[in-house]
C-alpha cells in the first residue's frame, strides 16, 4: 500500500495523541504520589529509618498492709551505643573507657559488632550518676543514657513465693509480680532517631523523646510483724523435724485478708536463678494438694449440726472402730473411747464417731456442704498457681467413701481452702474469697487509686451453727487433742490433722502430713491460723498433729493477738490436766532491759527457762512469749534486740 501525505498526516497525529496522553497519565500518577501517597510513603520511608532505644518506666513497689515496703526498683543509668553512629571509635573508646573504668580494647570491640545496640558498662549494664553525667559531657554522637532497674528485698526472703519474681526484661514471672504485672510494670518510654541501612544517623533529622512512665504500687494485706511470726515458726520447726515441705497461713476470717503466707522450701528472690525451679514457680500454700485428715472434720460436724442429725450431749459408743461395707475401720485409739458424747467425739478426734454422722447426713448432703464450704474449686485468691483439689463424684460414692470423706480421707484438698472453710467458721458462717491485695497506690504521691473489697461468696452454715462449732473447737484445745495449742488468756479453737500421705494408690507407711487449723478468741475470732508440716521427724514425740503442729499455731496465735493489741480474757474454759503434761510457768516481762539482765531475771524467776536472742543492740525491745503468759515449765523466751530502750 502507498503510504501518502494524508496517511502520514494521521498517523503523526495518532502518535502524539498518544504521546500526550502517556505524558498526562505520568503527570496524574506523579500528582496522585505527591498529593495522596505523599503521607503513606513519608511514613514508610520513616518506619525503616526508625530506631528506637528503649527507655524503662519504674516498676512500681509491693508494700505490706501498714506501708513498709516488701520489694522496690533500685534504678541506675546504662551506657547505650549505636556502633554505626559512633564516627571516631577509637577516640570513642579511649574515653568511654576512662569514664566507665574499663578497659579500652573491651570498648572498642563493643563498638565494632554489628548490631544495632550495644550497652557499655563493668561488668553490668548499670553505672553511677557521677559516670552518666561524665558520658553525657563527652557529647559523643552514638552514645546515649537509659535507665535499668534491679528488685531490691529489704526483707530478704520474707514471703517470697507471695511476692513473686521477675525478669531481666522487667516483666512478672510469678506471684504478685505475675498477677499484678500490668500494674507495676509502668509504661515504657523510648529515644527515637533516624538511621540509614548502614547504621548512621540521617542528616538533618533530630532525636524524639518519650518519656517513660513509672508503674503502680500494689499494697499487700499481709502484715510484716505476723509474717515474721510464722516464718520463724517455720524456720523452727524444720531445724526441729527436718520434714520435706510445710506451709503457713494467717487470715483474718472477717475480711478474707490473708495476712501471712509462708512455706518451705523457699529461696531468695534476689538470686532466684539459683535455686530450683519448683521451689520459686509453686506457692505450696495455694497450689499443694493433700488429704486433710481430721481437720476436715469441722465440715461434718457443720453440717450435721446445721441440719439438726446432732445434739453434741448425744451419746456415741466407741469400740475402736466402726464397721462399714464389710470392712472394719479403726480409731487412733486401741480399744477405742467406749461411751462419750458427742462433744467427746469432736474433742477426741473419734474416727467411728464422725463416721456415724456421715451416714446421717449421706452422701448428697454431706457433698454438698463440702461444696458449699469452697472445696472441689479454686478460691479465687489473686495469685497465680492456685490448684482446685479432688472430690469424689457423687455417683462414684459409696457407704466406704462416704465413711472416709467423713474424717477427710480420700478427699484432696489446699491449705486455702481448709483456711477459708473454716473462715467461714470463724465469722458467723460466711464463706469469703480470699485476697492478698489490699489497694493500688499512686507511686508518685502515695493516693490510694483502688481498693479490693471484701467478698462474700455464700453463706455455709448459720451464726447459730458457726457458734455452736467453735464452742466445740475450743473444747478441743482445753481439754482435747489440741491442748498444745491453748494459750492462757486466749481463748483459741481449733482442729488437728494427722493424714497418711498416698503415692501410687498405695499408702506409704510412716508418711504422715501433721497439721492444726486454729481461731482466737474463740468468741469472736480476730485470726485464724493454719500449718502443715510433710513428713516430719521428730525425735521425743509421736506423729501427731495434736503435739508438733499445735503449739506451733498456738504460738503463732499467742504473738500476733498480743502484736495486734487484742486484749486478754478470763472468760474462756480453763485447760484440763493431763496425767503428762508440762508444769506451767508464767513469763516474766524482758522488755527494757539488756541481755544480761534478763539473762539472769530468767533464771531469778524459778522457772526453766531458756533464751534464744535475734537481732543486735543492748535492749529487749520485744520478746515471745509475752510477759504474763503462762507456758510449759522449760520452754524457750526469744528475745528481740535493738538500739533504742523501749519507753516504761
Amino acid at each position: 500500500m502507498r503510504v501518502t501525505r494524508g496517511i502520514m498526516r494521521r498517523r503523526f497525529v495518532l502518535l502524539m495523541l498518544g504521546l500526550i496522553t502517556a505524558i498526562a497519565a505520568l503527570i496524574a500518577r506523579l500528582a496522585y504520589i505527591q498529593a495522596v501517597q505523599s503521607p503513606w510513603l513519608t511514613q514508610r520511608a520513616y518506619d525503616l529509618w526508625r530506631r528506637d532505644i528503649p527507655l524503662e518506666g519504674k516498676r512500681g513497689s509491693i508494700l505490706d498492709r501498714n506501708g513498709k515496703v516488701l520489694t522496690y526498683t533500685a534504678t541506675a543509668p546504662t551506657v547505650i551505643a549505636v556502633p554505626r553512629q559512633v564516627r571516631d571509635k577509637d577516640a570513642a573508646a579511649a574515653k568511654l573507657a576512662s569514664v566507665l573504668g574499663m578497659p579500652v580494647q573491651k570498648v572498642r570491640d563493643l563498638l565494632g559488632r554489628n548490631q544495632l545496640l550495644v550497652y557499655l558498662a563493668p561488668g553490668d549494664r548499670r553505672i553511677t550518676e557521677a559516670q552518666a553525667e561524665a558520658v553525657r559531657a563527652l557529647g559523643i554522637p552514638g552514645v546515649y543514657i537509659s535507665e535499668k532497674g534491679k528488685r531490691v528485698y529489704p526483707f530478704g526472703t520474707l514471703a517470697a513465693q507471695v511476692l513473686g519474681i521477675t525478669g531481666t526484661d522487667n516483666q512478672g514471672i510469678t506471684g504478685i509480680e505475675k498477677q499484678y504485672d500490668s500494674v507495676l510494670e509502668g509504661e515504657r518510654g523510648s529515644i527515637t532517631l533516624f538511621a540509614q541501612a548502614n547504621g548512621e544517623r540521617m542528616p538533618d533529622t533530630g532525636e524524639q523523646y518519650v518519656p517513660a512512665s513509672d508503674g503502680q504500687d500494689v499494697q499487700l494485706t499481709l502484715d510484716v510483724g505476723i509474717q515474721q511470726f510464722v516464718e520463724r515458726e517455720i524456720e523452727q520447726a524444720v531445724a526441729e523435724y527436718t520434714p520435706d515441705r510445710a506451709t503457713a497461713i494467717v487470715e483474718d476470717p472477717k475480711t478474707g485478708e490473708i495476712l501471712a503466707m509462708a512455706n518451705y522450701p523457699s529461696f531468695d528472690p534476689s538470686h532466684w536463678q539459683d535455686f530450683p525451679p519448683n521451689t520459686y514457680n509453686q506457692n505450696l500454700a495455694i497450689w499443694q494438694t493433700f488429704e486433710p485428715g481430721s481437720t476436715f472434720k469441722v465440715v461434718t460436724l457443720s453440717a450435721a449440726l446445721q441440719e439438726g442429725k446432732v445434739n453434741l450431749n448425744d451419746r456415741f459408743y466407741d469400740p475402736g472402730y466402726y464397721e462399714v461395707a464389710g470392712h472394719r475401720i479403726k480409731c487412733w485409739k486401741a480399744g477405742g473411747h467406749g461411751s462419750e458424747s458427742f462433744l467427746n467425739v469432736v474433742e477426741n478426734s473419734c474416727n467411728p464417731g464422725f463416721i456415724a454422722l456421715g451416714e446421717r447426713l449421706g452422701k448428697e448432703t454431706l457433698f454438698s456442704y463440702i461444696r458449699k464450704f469452697g472445696f472441689g474449686s479454686k478460691t479465687g485468691i489473686d495469685l497465680p498457681g492456685e490448684g482446685n483439689g479432688i472430690l469424689f463424684k457423687l455417683n462414684q460414692v459409696g457407704p466406704l467413701e462416704l465413711a472416709t470423706t467423713a474424717f477427710g480421707q480420700g478427699v484432696s484438698v489446699t491449705p486455702i481452702q481448709q483456711v477459708m472453710a473454716v473462715g467461714a467458721v470463724a465469722n458467723g458462717g460466711l464463706l469469703m474469697q480470699p485476697h492478698v491485695v489490699k489497694a493500688i497506690v499512686d507511686h508518685e504521691t502515695g493516693e490510694v487509686v483502688k481498693t479490693v473489697d471484701p467478698t462474700v461468696v455464700r453463706r455455709v452454715i448459720s451464726t447459730q451453727t458457726a457458734a455452736q462449732v467453735r464452742q466445740a473447737l475450743e473444747s478441743v484445745v482445753a481439754r482435747g487433742s489440741g491442748t498444745n495449742a491453748y494459750v492462757d488468756g486466749y481463748r483459741v479453737a481449733g482442729k488437728t490433722g494427722t493424714a497418711q500421705v498416698a503415692k501410687n494408690g498405695r499408702y506409704e507407711p510412716g508418711h504422715y502430713i501433721v497439721s492444726f487449723i486454729g481461731m482466737a478468741p474463740a468468741d469472736d475470732p480476730k485470726l485464724v491460723a493454719y500449718i502443715a508440716i510433710d513428713n516430719p521427724h521428730p525425735q521425743d514425740r509421736p506423729v501427731f498433729g495434736g503435739q508438733i503442729a499445735a503449739p506451733i499455731v498456738g504460738r503463732i496465735l499467742a504473738d500476733s493477738l498480743a502484736y495486734l493489741g487484742v486484749p486478754k480474757s478470763a472468760q474462756g474454759l480453763p485447760k484440763k490436766p493431763r496425767w503428762n503434761d508440762t508444769p506451767m510457768v508464767e513469763v516474766p516481762n524482758f522488755v527494757g532491759m539488756t541481755l544480761d539482765q534478763a539473762k539472769r531475771a530468767a533464771l531469778a524467776s524459778g522457772a526453766q527457762l531458756s533464751t534464744e536472742v535475734q537481732g543486735k543492740g543492748p535492749y529487749v525491745i520485744w520478746q515471745s512469749p509475752q510477759a504474763g503468759q503462762k507456758v510449759p515449765d522449760g520452754s524457750t523466751v526469744r528475745l528481740y534486740l535493738g538500739n533504742v530502750k523501749p519507753p516504761g
